[in-house]
């Protein structure tokens, strides 16, 4: 393991090591006006959401490492402290990516990057018409973390209306992250996607009070074939199968099977046990995989 400290490296391959280890990021296309009216369109991937009541977003327009100056975005919030706040889904990210370019100050990046501009409802910088989800924020203040190339600053935004596209609900009028397709920022010229067999769910430990891996008996704790996650999954159940259910289970034909094809091997069959787990696992049935694990030979 290599350690770094921050002063090993020069600024821009330290910036680039962060880059790529705090990754994927999402990325916050936010649109700004000046004080003349002139509107700004630039993407930025140090953001995030930091409050729902009230509803607060933070993106960080940091000072160009190369030569300490800072973006139009920034100067515009201090200007007019209003923006609005777009994510990326796949269908537009070569134009994002083509609104990130350096052009001069007054020139329109919605325009150079073929997105469509309409008014938006309670601020002055207008919005992206193809854009899925669009945030309308006021700038409740704009927080300096430093002077020097690299440093950044969070602009914190209140959100006062959402747009959102119809068709990226679901029957339940939540979004769909499949049909949202969102996109997000690595290190270097990298990007990922959130779409398809990128995403899986992990039931949220919120309700239950998961027994802990600690509680996992110790021959299954240490098995060579479950992993980490594999461990995670089994600890948040609240409680083992009954020993009425483990045995009901083990008249099942597969399992019979199995313990007279290793009646004289138990170390393998407590692998095939494991493997066998570890594939219902996978399959997201976790009670299944406690009463395989659970059999006794």
């Amino acid at each position: 393991m290599k350690t770094i400290y921050p002063k090993d490296l020069p600024v821009p391959e330290f910036h680039a090591l962060l880059q790529g280890s705090v990754a994927p990021r999402p990325i916050a296309f936010a649109s700004t006006i000046d004080s003349e009216g002139n509107v700004n369109l630039s993407p930025f991937s140090f953001f995030n959401l930091f409050s729902t009541n009230p509803p607060i977003l933070v993106f960080s327009p940091s000072r160009r490492v190369r030569d300490n100056t800072t973006k139009h975005t920034l100067e515009n919030v201090h200007e007019v402290p209003e923006v609005v706040i777009h994510v990326v889904h796949y269908g537009m990210v070569e134009q994002m990516s083509l609104a990130s370019t350096e052009y001069p100050k007054g020139v329109d990046e919605f325009v150079k990057a073929g997105f469509t501009a309409v008014p938006s409802s309670q601020v002055k910088p207008p919005r992206i018409k193809e854009a899925r989800v669009s945030m309308e924020c006021k700038v409740n203040e704009v927080k300096s973390l430093g002077d020097t190339g690299g440093a950044g600053n969070l602009v914190i935004c209140e959100v006062l209306c959402v747009h959102v596209d119809e068709d990226i609900l679901d029957e339940k009028g939540i979004i769909d992250p499949n049909k949202l397709d969102l996109v997000a920022r690595l290190g270097g010229n990298w990007y990922s996607r959130t779409n398809g067999s990128c995403l899986f769910e992990i039931p949220k430990p919120l309700r239950t009070l998961g027994i802990g891996v600690d509680q996992i008996p110790e021959d299954i704790r240490n098995s060579a074939i479950l992993t980490g996650n594999n461990l995670g999954r089994l600890g948040n159940v609240e409680s083992l199968p009954s020993e009425e259910e483990i045995e009901k289970f083990g008249e099942k034909p597969e399992i019979q099977e199995m313990r007279v094809r290793f009646q004289n091997d138990p170390a393998s069959w407590a692998d095939h046990l494991h493997l066998l787990a570890k594939e219902t696992l996978e399959e997201g049935d976790v009670e299944k995989a406690w009463l395989i694990l659970l059999q006794k030979p």
